[in-house]
């Protein structure tokens, strides 16, 4: 790994200092932020004062597919605010009245706070409005999550920068400032009794990972591997917490851990005669493309109906038709991630292409979802993709890669 590591240029000293300035306000706004909504979240709801009776009315929702062991969330709301009472399936599959009995009490700051019962604890009050100001902090508590990321991304510049190109450096920060932006203004909703909060850190990370292990990839480097498998860690507690793109899920924890460590084995044993940190690239056969092309069709029919007609609970959609489009385009998706891991594995330039698709696929997929943070994410993919297509070329072009180089073994 020192290979990669190893010095071959100085950079600018005042460059250097701007950095490390950039990066130590980084941290302090990102420790600064995360104190400011920490005090928030955690203060006292004080005395707690009732005021009134309220008559809610119940929000119109897709009903509820647990079994009987099951929770169940039903939202109550009125002009004042709303109210989410949590049922047993059992007492769920009974509920007839579309309006609820609320009462409304007040916290010592002012705070509104809505119950389904009136002999409130002062634990149950605290709980309540702990999870309002959690709400009510939130575009604070992504910019920390955001700052932090970012500043992470800065330090791997700063460390690693002599590997790096003025143009990477620029267009790695340029993704990642622009992530910190989308996960301010687009703030993600809870789900699955997972807060909003937790899954923006998420989606920022795999962000951040998703970018570098791409960028190495561009570069030749197989480190790019090693990135790649927290890239599949961070995707899977993503797919678990949501509770969605089950295709992809499988495909993640079956087929790209163990491809990630064995490309790993096999681009180190083809390395650059010249350069030991690039590793040599080659392109794919007509025959072979048309194959690939065939069973992503196959895969993506046979799995998307398979999925489709499983019952899995998540509150993450609320309408079964864009469900059920968004498992086929995963199953797509993944299809097409099968194909790019294999190409990766044999060095093949035809890699990138199937990037594109699958990044489009997933850009859809994010649009019908509302992952707008994620989006920034995909235009990565497609301009280093670009990058990495030429990269790849240029390598193969010039190093005149014979005609042994361009079959599979």
């Amino acid at each position: 790994m020192s290979a990669f590591f190893k010095k071959n240029r100085e950079p600018d000293k005042r460059v250097r200092v701007i950095e490390l300035g950039a990066l130590a306000l980084l941290i302090i706004a990102s420790i600064f932020a995360y104190g400011i909504g920490l005090d928030r979240v955690n203060a006292s709801v004080g005395e707690l004062e009732y005021v009134q009776s309220v008559i809610m009315q119940r929000e119109d929702a897709e009903a509820c597919d647990g079994e009987e062991l099951s929770v169940c969330e039903v939202t109550y709301s009125s002009d004042e605010g709303s109210l989410t009472v949590l049922y047993p399936y059992q007492e769920y599959s009974e509920l007839d009245d579309s309006e609820l009995l609320a009462y409304k009490y007040l916290a010592q700051d002012g705070q509104v706070l809505f119950f389904d019962h009136k002999d409130v604890s002062i634990a149950e009050a605290q709980k309540s409005y702990s999870a309002i100001m959690a709400d009510s902090m939130m575009a604070v508590f992504n910019f920390a999550n955001a700052a932090m990321i970012l500043a992470i991304s800065l330090a791997v510049m700063y460390l690693f920068g002599k590997q790096f190109t003025t143009y990477e450096k620029c267009w790695f920060l340029s993704i990642m400032v622009l992530a910190m932006i989308f996960s301010v203004v687009f703030p993600e909703e809870s789900a699955n009794g997972v807060s909003g909060i937790i899954i923006m850190w998420l989606y920022l990370l795999d962000t951040f990972l998703n970018i570098l292990c791409e960028l190495l990839i561009s570069k030749q480097s197989r480190y790019n591997f090693l990135v790649s498998v927290f890239v599949e860690i961070v995707e899977i507690v993503i797919s678990l917490v949501l509770m969605y793109r089950f295709a992809t899920l499988a495909v993640t924890l079956f087929f790209w851990l163990p491809i990630d460590i064995i490309s790993f084995v096999n681009w180190s044993k083809h390395k650059d005669a010249n350069e030991d940190e690039l590793t040599v690239v080659r392109r794919l056969k007509g025959w072979q493309e048309v194959l690939v092309i065939i069973g992503i069709i196959v895969w993506t029919i046979g799995i998307g109906y398979l999925i489709s007609g499983l019952d899995i609970a998540t509150d993450f959609y609320s309408d079964h038709v864009l469900e059920t489009a968004i498992i086929y385009i995963d199953a797509c998706a993944s299809a097409v991630g099968i194909a790019n891991g294999l190409f990766i594995f044999f060095r093949f330039r035809e890699q990138w292409i199937a990037w594109y698709i699958c990044s489009a696929l997933e850009a859809i997929i994010n649009i019908l979802s509302g992952q707008y943070v994620l989006l920034i994410l995909k235009l990565g993919y497609f301009t280093n993709t670009t990058y990495g297509y030429i990269k790849w070329t240029k390598y193969i072009k010039s190093h005149n890669v014979d005609q042994k180089e361009l079959t599979i073994f």
